[in-house]
């Protein structure tokens, strides 16, 4: 289910006017990119705060109402104040249904605590990424990517071309390798035990 709110069209620009605007209990943003120019807009603070809470906010193709017109838009960015839990400006990009695009997707880690490097190796598992950069079709976009560390055995790890993307997903890679995104790391308890052990056999 498509996420929708809405937002008016701003005029006033400058500090002083998003100033106003805030204490105001509104957020000041922009809708830019696509075939359309860039459009100011406010939004309901409350609102978009605990949106941006939301893990599915920030990999999804939104719907925003500006006045009465529907845009559909990612989140680009968004500027946070430095100690106040207070959005100070928002940033969405307009999609096009018919062009890929690129975005951030969250990975869903799952069967971590079945897998033998935890069962039986006594192993901690590392995510050493949380998210990928994909390239897709907006239709195509998923909500997040799960990793199955089910199989994960004592020192392996699973690198970003193990994953099983959905249909019309791509990696939108940026430089060279296969990075990691999550190692079972033999923890100390461990690797004395397996020591002991050894000490024993000898």
């Amino acid at each position: 289910m498509q996420i929708e709110f809405k937002a008016t069209k701003r005029d006033a620009q400058g500090t002083g006017a998003s100033r106003r605007l805030r204490r105001a209990g509104q957020l000041p943003g922009i809708i830019y990119g696509g075939a359309g120019e860039a459009l100011p807009i406010s939004l309901d603070h409350n609102e978009l705060y605990h949106l941006l809470r939301k893990e599915v906010f920030h990999s999804s193709v939104l719907s925003v109402d500006v006045e009465g017109a529907k845009e559909s838009v990612v989140l680009r960015d968004t500027q946070w104040h430095p100690f106040k839990q207070q959005v100070l400006h928002i940033d969405f990009q307009r999609i096009d249904a018919g062009q890929k695009m690129h975005l951030k997707v969250p990975l869903h880690f799952v069967g971590g605590e079945a897998s033998p490097a935890v069962k039986l190796g006594g192993c901690m598992i590392s995510h050493t990424q949380n998210e990928i950069d994909v390239q897709c079709l907006p239709a195509d976009l998923p909500e997040f990517i799960e990793v199955d560390l089910s199989a994960l055995e004592a020192g392996q790890s699973i690198h970003v071309s193990q994953l099983t993307l959905p249909q019309g997903v791509e990696l939108a890679q940026h430089g060279e390798g296969d990075p990691v995104i999550a190692t079972a790391l033999v923890t100390k308890a461990a690797a004395a035990a397996e020591g002991e052990g050894e000490g024993e056999a000898a």
